[in-house]
């Protein structure tokens, strides 16, 4: 009954492990993008049977469960929730320091165009603007 649920789970819980290691080598993974793509698609379908088994089941469906589904059940969250939280808190951590390299590109590049303008109002004072540097990124690294 609950099989393609656990299923779900099992798959979205390796594949979290697998960015997890991924990332904690490198900090670059060319199919990132294609393993958040397969997060979502999983996510939605652990999402979709819960739902399904809802609908069924209108009282509560878990109370309805085997014993051994239910274990079984329990167990696989479990895993799940705790490649969860490792996977959360390496992207995190990822995000923050592509955030802080940015900035610094940014600092170095405006620190080095001198990009400062100075205007004069219209009662004598000046105004400073530190104006963005142009910044490109090549996404091939």
């Amino acid at each position: 009954m609950i099989t393609q649920l656990v299923d779900a789970m099992v798959s979205l819980t390796a594949l979290m492990e697998e960015e997890s290691e991924r990332l904690s080598r490198t900090p670059y993974i060319p199919e990132l993008g294609e393993i958040a793509n397969a997060k979502l698609r999983l996510a939605g379908k652990i999402e979709a049977e819960i739902a399904r088994m809802k609908r069924e089941h209108p009282e509560d469906w878990l109370e309805t469960l085997a014993l051994e589904d239910r274990t079984c059940l329990a167990e696989a969250s479990q895993a799940l929730r705790d490649a969860s939280l490792v996977n959360s808190r390496i992207l995190s951590r990822q995000i923050e320091l592509s955030a802080d390299m940015m900035a610094a590109i940014a600092a170095e590049a405006q620190r080095l165009t001198g990009s400062r303008s100075t205007t004069y109002g219209a009662c004598g004072g000046i105004a400073g603007l530190d104006a963005p540097a142009p910044i490109s990124i090549n996404a091939r690294l």
